[in-house]
């Protein structure tokens, strides 16, 4: 196994003791759960980055890094929604969001269509990793609770943005390769 899928892996494996420590209490799991999530968030960074210098990209690469993004930002947001630091509703938005463009890139893959990532998707990833630390650290100091859920309400915005630019991509090219629809008859 190559290092950049053994990051990946790494990540999935943090998600469990991620959900551990912000679901226990104790002195200090804010700290200890940022850390957490901070460094596995970092690994989804380098695994990408290590795949692509040192042409190690593979297909379980390429299935397990979106999987591990997701369980990593699932694990992160309704830890938030039990403490009762982030409302339900938006965070069904924001993982929404994710398995929806998931559901649309595998449609697209099964048509031999490849719909890359984009500033919107990375703006997103950014949005959702300030969101969840500021709302972390506001489990036991208030003063990150209203620029978390500032960060919140923005990583909703940027959310429903990006995933309706994957749907235009996605239309974009089913259309491309059907060609335009023809005119009603009447």
């Amino acid at each position: 196994m190559n290092l950049p899928n053994a990051l990946t892996l790494l990540r999935i494996f943090l998600v469990p003791f991620l959900l551990v420590v912000l679901l226990t209490k104790f002195e200090g799991r804010e700290t200890v759960g940022l850390l957490i999530f901070l460094f596995a968030t970092a690994t989804d960074f380098f695994d990408g980055w290590l795949a692509r210098r040192r042409g190690e990209i593979t297909t379980l690469g390429t299935l397990l890094d979106p999987i591990a993004d997701k369980l990593l930002i699932s694990a992160a947001f309704v830890s938030l929604v039990e403490l009762q630091l982030a409302p339900a509703w938006m965070v069904v938005v924001i993982l929404g969001r994710e398995f929806a463009v998931s559901g649309l890139r595998s449609i697209a893959s099964a048509q031999g269509l490849v719909i890359a990532a984009t500033g919107w998707g990375k703006a997103k990833m950014l949005s959702q990793i300030l969101a969840a630390s500021l709302l972390i650290l506001a489990i036991r100091h208030e003063v990150f609770l209203l620029p978390g859920k500032m960060a919140l309400w923005l990583t909703v915005g940027i959310a429903l943005l990006s995933g309706i630019h994957y749907f235009v991509l996605f239309l974009r090219r089913i259309v491309s390769i059907a060609g335009p629809l023809p005119p009603p008859e009447h």
